[in-house]
């Protein structure tokens, strides 16, 4: 999936394109196959949007786009249902979407990029509480290679006298 652009919604001035809120936001995400699936049902029942202004919206209603007061109104009842705590917005999946990231072993730098964030150091002041403790790993580290030098130091055959 492209980022290249952002569907803004003015009071008073209806909806346009814009540019992504920054140059990192400018970025390409792979779909993982469960998503692509699920995007291909969804068009399957509703296809995308053929009116003029925003042709080709795969997210609309009646022809007409999203608004982020329409999604409130679709997005609380589910939240609601799936047993999330009252107040979880629609950021939560992003939040989400970074700690499953996190989670299964990607680094700073990709979990950035997925997000569009502008560096590394964002990224860690956000969720640098997610990544796992590395005290465990730096231990093992340790371990084999001094307990490994230690076995084969004990193993050596003594040197001839």
């Amino acid at each position: 999936m492209s980022v290249d652009r952002q569907l803004l919604t003015v009071p008073g001035h209806g909806a346009s394109y814009g540019p992504p809120k920054t140059k990192a936001s400018v970025r390409t995400i792979p779909l993982p196959q469960v998503v692509v699936d699920a995007l291909e049902a969804r068009l399957k029942t509703f296809p995308a949007s053929k009116a003029s202004d925003f042709a080709g919206l795969v997210f609309t209603h009646d022809e007409e786009h999203w608004t982020r007061r329409r999604f409130g109104h679709i997005w609380r009842p589910v939240a609601k249902a799936a047993g999330l705590p009252a107040g979880t917005g629609f950021h939560a999946l992003r939040h989400y979407y970074a700690s499953l990231l996190i989670r299964h072993g990607e680094s700073v730098k990709t979990v950035q990029a997925r997000l569009g964030r502008g560096s590394a150091s964002e990224t860690l002041d956000t969720y640098s509480h997610l990544w796992p403790d590395s005290a465990d790993r730096t231990r093992q580290a340790v371990d084999l290679v001094l307990l490994n030098l230690a076995d084969s130091l004990r193993t050596e055959t003594p040197p001839n006298s």
